[in-house]
């Protein structure tokens, strides 16, 4: 069973200026995220607040493919960004933005609390480490109350790293994440169990392989897919 929708992730943190989250939040759904997912091969996208975490939004979108997120469709979208866009995107700070490939997905539906896990990458670990997350760890922990999905992805700094107008408009360039990880909860108190102390805590990924790990808890603002639109 795989509840993400597609092979292909973009996976976005950002901090946004306190004076401008209300514009921020009416754009993000009213028309940024319609937007996205209304681009061929896009099919969901979420948004998410910070519980205990930095930056303090986070968004990520489905895709059908990883190619999905190097098609001359989203890029042209990249290019041409709305005056809406071109007013708010100055504003998104501490900006990390990566394409991902998914490498396993275990699970059902879509929780209201997300953990995510930003990892760089230890030298010649990645086999292991994919290897222990997604044959060890992933199968049982969703078998845990209050879990309901878990997701391993690795990023693609190539693809992240491609120029575009929309990121022009920010003010410093895009951090880019090896390996990332989403736990999904029915609440943040299953989350907190695996991070303080637990399987998924900075020591003990990094003991598996990670260099460093980034972890924080967030919950759910807003959903939209692709089938939503039609």
């Amino acid at each position: 069973m795989m509840p993400l929708l597609g092979k292909g992730v973009a996976a976005i943190w950002h901090n946004v200026d306190r004076e401008v989250q209300d514009d921020y939040n009416h754009w993000h759904c009213y028309e940024h995220v319609p937007e996205r997912v209304n681009i061929q091969g896009f099919l969901r996208g979420r948004r998410y607040v910070a519980i205990n975490g930095t930056p303090e939004f986070f968004h990520f979108y489905e895709t059908e493919k990883v190619k999905t997120l190097t098609s001359r469709a989203y890029l042209d979208r990249l290019n041409n960004p709305t005056p809406w866009t071109r007013r708010v995107g100055p504003t998104l700070k501490d900006n990390n933005r990566t394409l991902s490939e998914v490498i396993s997905s275990h699970g059902v539906g879509i929780g209201a609390a997300i953990l995510t896990a930003r990892l760089s990458a230890a030298d010649n670990c990645e086999e292991e480490f994919f290897r222990w997350v997604s044959e060890k760890i992933f199968p049982d922990i969703i078998t845990k109350p209050g879990i309901v999905a878990a997701h391993l992805i690795k990023g693609d700094h190539s693809a992240s790293e491609t120029q575009t107008e929309e990121k022009a408009m920010r003010e410093n360039p895009d951090q880019i994440t090896d390996w990332i990880i989403f736990i999904e909860g029915i609440d943040v108190d299953p989350l907190n169990n695996l991070w303080h102390g637990g399987i998924f805590s900075e020591n003990s990924l990094i003991d598996h392989g990670a260099k460093t790990a980034d972890i924080g808890t967030y919950r759910l603002h807003f959903a939209l897919s692709s089938e939503d639109l039609n």
